[in-house]
């Protein structure tokens, strides 16, 4: 089993983010590319002591770039495993 450490590598606070956490109390994460949704759960759970009651995941594609210091070959940025975690009504994330 995966540690909850290496599960959850960091909140995603973007204006999408925030806007679902102010309004829908869901949270996103980027978390390890192999991790399931109840690995996902269990470790927010666990870390933040919040009831979670929904876990949705999207695998995001890397990007195929241009890189100009080699002569124009084709380099990529790395893809991620993102989730989106719906908590408890009540419950929130102390997010600096």
């Amino acid at each position: 089993m995966l540690d909850t450490n290496q599960i959850l590598k960091e909140i995603i606070i973007t204006e999408k983010a925030t806007m679902l956490s102010s309004n829908t109390n869901q949270y996103t994460f980027n978390v390890f590319s192999h991790a399931t949704r109840t690995n996902i759960a269990k470790a927010v759970e666990k870390v933040f002591s919040v009831t979670v009651t929904k876990v949705n995941i999207l695998n995001v594609k890397p990007k195929i770039k241009r890189d100009r210091t080699r002569h124009g070959k084709l380099g990529s940025k790395g893809g991620m495993k993102k989730a989106i975690v719906s908590l408890k009504e009540g419950d929130q994330l102390e997010v600096i």
